[in-house]
């Protein structure tokens, strides 16, 4: 219910510490914990409580908006007939209506990071884990990503790294 600033400058170590949040890298020591669960011990169940959108966001350039998020909402393990309607949310939720045919190579950035967050969010995370999610973009599209990382909070807990400051104070609870 909350949105959190992780703040530091750049090489300080918060993609680090993301990368370890979300079980990509093992902590050298101490215990994660992501909605109760072992990051290490249980990483399977904790990863699939997780969403994470990296600095740069990964994405197939030759696949459509739509096809993508079905590929990654398979991944995730949604069932066939959740499948659609879980990218149809997303797709709604993320304002990506006007893209949802279009190839992803053929995306702005600012379209190609909303795609990036519509696939973390595709299965429905209870955390959401975002690094620098408004790096490079306009500021018409800095205004939106805020809006929508805020209202993401109402049903769930959402982790944003940056080194920016202001960003950091409008968008977060705590930080």
């Amino acid at each position: 219910g909350r949105v959190v600033g992780l703040l530091g400058a750049n090489g300080v170590g918060k993609t680090t510490t993301i990368r370890m949040v979300t079980g990509f890298i093992p902590p050298d020591a101490g215990t994660i914990r992501v909605a109760g669960l072992d990051i290490v011990e249980q990483s399977r169940e904790a990863r699939r409580r997780l969403g994470y959108l990296p600095e740069a966001a990964p994405s197939y350039a030759e696949m459509s908006t739509l096809d993508y998020l079905l590929f990654r909402a398979r991944l995730y393990g949604l069932a066939r007939r959740e499948r659609r309607a879980s990218a149809e949310h997303v797709i709604e939720q993320c304002w990506l209506a006007d893209v949802r045919d279009r190839r992803i190579g053929h995306l702005s950035k600012g379209y190609r990071q909303r795609v990036g967050l519509a696939a973390a969010l595709i299965h429905d995370p209870a955390v959401v884990i975002l690094d620098e999610p408004t790096n490079g973009l306009d500021p018409r599209q800095i205004r939106e990503a805020r809006r929508l990382i805020r209202g993401l909070a109402d049903t769930r807990t959402v982790l944003v790294s940056s080194h920016i400051l202001p960003e950091i104070e409008l968008m977060c609870d705590r930080v």
